[in-house]
């Protein structure tokens, strides 16, 4: 099965679920492999936290290896010749962050579950008890693709001198310094010269927004030749619109790792 597009409807997942090289991955940030917990079935469980990213990395969900991106994608039983969709349990949430790693690191053939997990309950689609992955271990070859990923330096760089636009997927609110950051002791404010898309605007309800409708949305901030750096508050939902400048043909995109984490840490006011 080769994937057609970055996203896929419920129903479609639905109607492919037994294809034979089709692997669903649950990659819903802060969660546990608990039966009591639900899960499209035969999902496995993509450990963003705790597995696919670097821990010894002081800021959050900070960018794997190669070696450990591989080993662990392996441990899932996922194949060079694979194609994944990936849901969370949010609609659109960490799961684009999921999809962005595996582009990172060179594998092309996944798609993300458009309004994830609450579309797939709210169609009463099968769901069975969440449990472990326990087949073996595969071929996955990672390969890091350079320019997917930009860290501080870069992005320092980037905001000085104007080389990118730098679009923020915070809300307005934390994105003007109006309320504080989840994160404590972090200082509020925003990347000098970087503008503000929510990541929320792109979404209705879990489900990512019409072609047409994503392109009004970023037709104000960037024009589509240009590069571009999404940002958040720890690299998450930066993803969300690297997805979305994807499917409105976007091209030279990139996610800043450490976000405002990491830039509000390190830059004094």
């Amino acid at each position: 099965m080769k994937l057609k597009s970055p996203i896929v409807s419920v129903e479609w997942l639905k109607e492919n679920l037994k294809a034979e090289n089709l692997i669903v991955l649950d990659g819903t940030i802060n969660k546990t492999v608990d039966a009591s917990q639900k899960q499209i079935l035969n999902a496995r469980f993509f450990d963003i936290k705790k597995k696919f990213s670097n821990t010894a990395d002081p800021f959050p969900s900070a960018f794997p290896s190669v070696e450990q991106f591989q080993r662990e994608a392996r441990n899932l039983g996922i194949n060079n010749n694979s194609a994944i969709v990936v849901y969370d349990d949010k609609g659109i949430y960490s799961s684009a962050r999921v999809w962005w790693l595996f582009k990172a690191f060179g594998f092309n053939n996944i798609a993300v579950l458009s309004g994830g997990f609450p579309a797939w309950k709210a169609a009463e689609f099968p769901v069975e008890p969440m449990k472990p992955y326990s087949g073996h271990v595969s071929d996955f070859t990672a390969v890091l693709q350079p320019g997917f990923m930009q860290f501080f330096n870069h992005v320092k760089k980037a905001s000085k001198e104007k080389t990118h636009t730098i679009i923020d997927a915070r809300s307005a609110n934390r994105f003007n310094a109006l309320e504080p950051e989840p994160r404590d002791g972090l200082r509020m404010g925003n990347i000098p010269n970087s503008k503000n898309l929510p990541f929320t605007d792109l979404l209705d309800e879990g489900v990512l927004k019409s072609k047409s409708d994503l392109e009004q949305l970023f037709a104000p901030l960037a024009e589509k030749d240009e590069p571009i750096i999404f940002s958040c508050g720890s690299g998450i939902t930066a993803c969300v619109l690297a997805l979305g400048a994807e499917i409105a043909d976007y091209k030279n995109i990139s996610v800043y790792d450490g976000s405002w984490t990491e830039w509000g840490s390190l830059v004094p006011e």
